[in-house]
């Protein structure tokens, strides 16, 4: 599982262009999705914080919370932009932040209010997702859109890699799928790592 940081270094532009997707309106917004006890999606509003150190969100006691407690697969996908229907998707698996130094820095930074019945979880990724559809033509106008540019980034470490062997630790680099329009087939497994 890779860091936020991880794959903002390996892949900066992607994971600025993602960052000002979630960030565009100020503070972090985005659409959590996590799993439910009964194997169903549930998906709520949060305010991800995307940092130098990483990925995370202050979650408050709720279904959600406990099913990040519970399973920690997570999506994330960005609110939608004003003006177009680009958007963003990061999925991977969240961790509470157990570092009280750590939690009390971002607590502080963010001025979380420490009355809150709220945890911190650090969301590590999986696979990265951004559709650039441009300005004007597509669902808001009203015309027809062109089909979008989509870049994926996948981490190398979520599925074997013939670079890795069978029980190495070397990162291989990642598979990408660059500029690949809507419509065209790509294998569900290339696009979305198995739980």
């Amino acid at each position: 599982m890779a860091s936020w940081t991880e794959f903002a270094s390996d892949e900066p532009r992607l994971a600025e262009s993602i960052r000002g997707l979630l960030q565009q309106y100020g503070p972090g917004l985005g659409y959590l999705a996590t799993v439910r006890a009964d194997g169903g999606p549930r998906v709520h509003p949060v305010s991800p914080v995307i940092t130098p150190d990483g990925l995370y969100c202050f979650v408050v006691d709720s279904p959600k919370r406990r099913d990040l407690e519970r399973d920690g697969r997570y999506a994330l996908h960005s609110f939608p932009p004003e003006d177009s229907d680009d958007e963003a998707y990061v999925a991977g698996r969240a961790r509470p932040v157990t570092d009280e130094a750590r939690v009390a820095e971002l607590a502080d930074t963010l001025r979380a209010a420490p009355q809150v019945d709220w945890r911190l979880f650090e969301f590590t990724v999986d696979v990265a997702m951004l559709a650039r559809r441009g300005d004007g033509p597509g669902p808001l106008t009203g015309r027809p859109a062109e089909r979008p540019a989509v870049q994926v980034w996948l981490d190398p470490s979520a599925a074997p890699s013939p670079a890795r062997g069978s029980g190495g630790s070397r990162r291989a680099r990642p598979r990408r799928v660059n500029q690949v329009p809507v419509g065209k087939q790509v294998p569900l497994e290339t696009a979305v790592p198995a739980p």
